[in-house]
């Protein structure tokens, strides 16, 4: 029998292992939310919003335990695991709140005498969800999905599997109705055949680009609607204007949170030139700080990859560029010792074209290029096969304002963190993917926009 497997990447020992479904085993555990769907489509809003406040007081009162899923499976620091948990939960309560009016009829103006758009739900959806933030990615997908009355399949990533199984129970402790989420503990390989049940009408996915390209291929040869949510390589620009304490700070929170794997972090920091070596410096001071250790000690700032093999790619991408011409100021050596730990690395003087800047760097290495002015630093953003998200510092906000504009990005923030929000549509464009999540825009995604004209 084929068995999932967890690996702590803290010591790199076997965790636990999760027998896979067979190919009937998923067809049946589909029919289970499809059956489900039929009643959840006739819940009010209230019933469902209801359901999901619920689950978001069972995910608070679960915390420390979905926390340290995700710390024994994934690395993720005791001290940003809870606050993952926290904001699943408020998701969870957000869409419970606002879904109504999110998805409101829209009257529009015709030759009827009443013509308007109704949302209405598709039916069972599948989520493809991926290791880096098992908690929050998979409520932007379900929260949303659910309230909009949909059911949800979930078929979290295989190295996070007792993480897929807390969401699951968590809806089950939380009284929920049966099988509104079914956990789908099945191999990558096996997504295909789950995409192709008649009973699953689109495909949320969060992943890598060139993963997404086959998802996207099956699901729209079945003629079935996907929200692809994939890599990034964000750019975050500091021109000469800017506070550059404010802007090293949250340089240096944005590319190791997570150990650097996140798909918004700041991966290409692009400074312009007059300020070039000064902020090289104060971000040298400020890395050169973080801890880097046990996931479990609240004192670590960096956790270990979460896997080997990230890790020897993460390296190859580190050696490569500094071959290339790139200056490594600290970190770039692999550790000896248990577990999958990389070092805090810096890379200055990296040129468009090498492999830190081509290529998504997934882990704790900051990577800067030097920008003549202005037009120089927007054209070397630009210079990119991704777009999801994008940073601005500036000390003329109307400057910073008038650059995001420019920016081919799905979001760009000015003087602040590029942060996913329930608030507020978050998703790419080019290589980074297609569609909304979060938002009145991601609850749209999976609804019929059913028009109606009356006479």
């Amino acid at each position: 029998m084929c068995m999932l497997k967890s690996i702590n990447p803290t010591t790199g020992e076997d965790i636990k292992s999760w027998p896979v479904l067979n190919e009937s085993d998923i067809d049946a555990a589909i029919s289970r939310a499809q059956a489900a769907y039929q009643k959840w489509k006739q819940f009010s809003y209230s019933e469902r919003a209801t359901v999901l406040q619920n689950v978001a007081r069972q995910l608070r009162a679960d915390k420390d335990k979905l926390g340290k899923l995700m710390t024994d499976e994934m690395g993720k620091p005791v001290k940003e695991a809870g606050p993952e948990v926290e904001k699943a939960a408020w998701c969870s309560d957000h869409y419970a709140e606002h879904a109504q009016s999110y998805l409101a009829d829209e009257v529009l103006e015709s030759d009827a005498s009443r013509s308007y758009v109704r949302h209405e739900p598709l039916g069972v959806l599948l989520g493809v969800l991926p290791w880096n933030a098992p908690l929050w990615i998979a409520f932007r997908y379900l929260a949303p999905a659910l309230m909009a009355g949909n059911t949800c399949v979930m078929k979290h990533d295989p190295h996070v599997a007792g993480c897929a199984e807390g969401i699951a129970q968590a809806f089950v402790d939380a009284g929920a109705p049966a099988d509104i989420v079914v956990n789908l503990p099945i191999e990558t390989e096996q997504v295909a055949h789950a995409i192709r049940h008649p009973a699953v009408q689109a495909v949320s996915f969060t992943g890598s680009a060139k993963a997404g390209g086959i998802v996207a291929s099956v699901a729209a040869a079945e003629i079935k609607h996907a929200v692809l949510e994939l890599g990034g390589s964000d750019p975050f620009i500091v021109l000469a204007d800017a506070d550059l304490d404010t802007a090293a700070d949250v340089a240096t929170l944005s590319r190791i949170i997570n150990a650097g794997q996140s798909c918004i972090a700041a991966k290409r920091i692009i400074v312009e030139d007059p300020v070039y070596d000064t902020f090289v410096q104060k971000l040298h001071e400020r890395l050169s700080k973080l801890k880097v250790g046990d996931p479990n000690d609240p004192g670590t700032d960096v956790g270990p990859i979460a896997r080997a093999d990230l890790r020897e790619n993460l390296h190859r991408q580190i050696t490569d560029t500094v071959k290339q011409g790139a200056k490594c100021l600290m970190g770039g050596d692999m550790p000896a010792g248990e577990g999958f730990f990389y070092p805090v690395t810096l890379l200055v003087d990296v040129e468009p074209g090498m492999c830190g800047v081509s290529e998504e760097t997934f882990g704790p290495v900051a990577v800067v290029t030097r920008a003549r002015d202005e037009a120089h630093a927007i054209a070397i953003a630009n210079d990119t096969e991704y777009g999801l998200g994008a940073g601005v510092w500036t000390g003329d906000t109307a400057r910073g304002v008038r650059i995001a504009e420019q920016i081919e990005s799905g979001q760009v923030a000015v003087n602040g963190i590029v942060k996913t929000d329930p608030r507020l549509p978050s998703g790419g464009i080019k290589k980074s993917g297609y569609g909304r999540e979060l938002g009145p825009h991601g609850i749209k995604e999976f609804v019929n926009a059913k028009q109606i004209w009356v006479k």
